[in-house]
């Protein structure tokens, strides 16, 4: 799904109006249509619903949503400020319909004195200003954004928490913002959504569609995407009928050391388990056994040391290499990492010591292959490139380093982003906090390496495989819960994970 910043959005907006052709007021109908039905899945009748709406087209959904939640039964009240702004046309329309339906207790706040008494088991809509906030909150607003939070109720926002800015936020953000607990954000997610500095603000969110143009969509540019299925279906290779191990690459992971052959045993499984064809893995002689026992399927290289990773000759061979979990940092392993990126002509995955021994060897980053794929968490990434104070801190400086190194950036996490040297940012869509266990990253980097040396693109690789790596958290969470997941049990899932994407209609 492509998306779009706030102000692209007020433009699709326009031109739907204009395309479609659809009045402001019924497409504002289509957008509380859209809600309504989200809130009627989840809520009885036997709940109360206190809205508060803004002077603007925010305000105007609140109302009809209002509107139509009375109709069906819902007790509704509604709070409506008055503050000397201007009301828009359609939001002074649906006033006018909710006053005429008569079903709804309708009120103006126009000072503090105003403000209601919200009891904590009063569903609270938060409709008091979109997505195209500009400035903080101040006066009578950011008192009843402080009022509504004091409440401990249950808050519904529409389309973006009022008082946070579509895309850019201060870190720690000081200005009144609205605590919501479902965000229902309307056509397409905001890019604030997507970094944990507002989760406190934003809560659980959904995206709404509400019919916006598809043409106008289509022609709108943009560099940000958010992974659906739909997306990711068309990236999956068909297996060749006359196929063989030979037809699907040959990958070499560089994993392990003492006290840390784990790492090594995870990523090696998840490289199977995505497709490859062979596997061979490069561990110290303390490996051999353990992998040899724990993953019969994969070849075993053994480094002439013990313990560490110290040198490998053979690179060559490999359609693509994945090197990093578990080998340790130090002088002897940042060497045998500098002959690796020398020799390397093939795409190859970087991950966590390999990072590592990076961010203390600066002058690597001159040696890696166009497009390698680097994945860092946030930490990781921070001794790379420079200390971030904030999620959209990092999200620009990722883009300018994903742009001046031609390498691809997997910054994991929720809502993992990928992003890419031509400047464009993919945020993932599957995954859940179970997954934040040891392990899920090399995890991670089997299967982004399997999906490489099978000849897919180290961008396709890469969405493919943060995808179908989210989602194998996610039907292992649907098996076991987030609490008890470990990152064995998302190896696991990782056929039905593939299959549930190829199959997606």
């Amino acid at each position: 799904m492509r998306f779009f910043l706030t102000s692209q959005i007020r433009e699709i907006d326009r031109k739907t109006i204009e395309c479609e052709p659809i009045t402001s007021i019924d497409l504002m109908e289509r957008a509380a249509k859209s809600i309504f039905q989200w809130i009627a899945s989840r809520f009885s009748t036997q709940n109360t619903f206190t809205f508060f709406a803004g002077n603007g087209n925010n305000g105007g959904d609140g109302v009809a949503l209002a509107r139509m939640l009375a109709l069906v039964g819902y007790n509704v009240k509604l709070f409506i400020l008055e503050t000397g702004s201007k009301k828009t046309s359609d939001l002074e329309t649906n006033i006018e319909r909710a006053k005429k339906q008569g079903l709804i207790e309708i009120r103006t706040i126009s000072n503090t004195s105003d403000f209601p008494s919200i009891r904590s088991n009063t569903i609270v809509v938060d409709a008091l200003f979109g997505s195209g906030l500009t400035r903080p909150l101040e006066g009578i607003y950011a008192e009843l954004v402080t009022h509504i939070n004091r409440s401990k109720s249950t808050v519904i926002s529409i389309d973006i928490p009022s008082g946070l800015f579509g895309e850019k936020n201060p870190y720690p953000n000081p200005n009144p913002v609205i605590e919501a607990n479902h965000t229902l954000t309307l056509q397409f997610p905001k890019l604030c959504l997507l970094f944990s500095d507002n989760q406190k603000f934003v809560g659980d969110w959904s995206i709404l569609p509400i019919g916006l143009d598809e043409k106008t969509i289509e022609e709108t540019e943009t560099d940000f995407y958010y992974l659906t299925p739909t997306f990711i279906k068309p990236l999956l290779q068909s297996r060749n009928k006359f196929g063989h191990k030979g037809t699907y690459g040959h990958a070499l992971l560089v994993a392990g050391s003492y006290g840390m052959m784990g790492a090594s045993i995870l990523a090696s499984q998840a490289c199977l388990a995505s497709g490859v064809g062979l596997l061979t893995v490069h561990v110290p002689k303390v490996g051999y056994n353990v992998i040899q026992s724990s993953v019969p399927e994969a070849l075993v290289e053994i480094d002439q040391s013990e313990f560490i990773f110290t040198d490998e000759k053979n690179v060559d061979k490999f359609t693509a290499i994945g090197i990093g979990p578990g080998i340790g940092k130090g002088v002897t392993r940042a060497e045998a990492l500098k002959k690796v990126l020398t020799k390397c002509k093939v795409p190859i995955t970087i991950d966590a010591d390999a990072l590592n021994i990076i961010s203390e060897n600066k002058d690597f980053l001159e040696l890696l292959p166009e497009n390698s794929v680097f994945t860092p968490h946030p930490g990781e990434f921070d001794r790379l490139f420079g200390k971030c104070n904030s999620g959209f801190e990092r999200f620009e400086l990722a883009r300018n380093v994903s742009v001046k190194n031609n390498v691809i950036i997997v910054l994991k996490g929720a809502f993992t982003q990928i992003y890419t040297p031509e400047g464009r940012v993919y945020f993932n869509s599957t995954g859940n906090p179970g997954m934040a266990t040891g392990g899920s990253g090399d995890v991670l980097t089997g299967i982004i390496t399997g999906l490489l040396a099978q000849g897919y693109s180290p961008i396709s690789a890469s969405l493919a495989g943060v995808y179908v790596h989210g989602l194998v958290g996610d039907l292992a969470s649907e098996a076991k819960g987030e609490n008890a997941m470990l990152a064995s049990d998302i190896i696991s899932y990782t056929g039905n994970a593939f299959l549930k994407t190829i199959n997606v209609q």
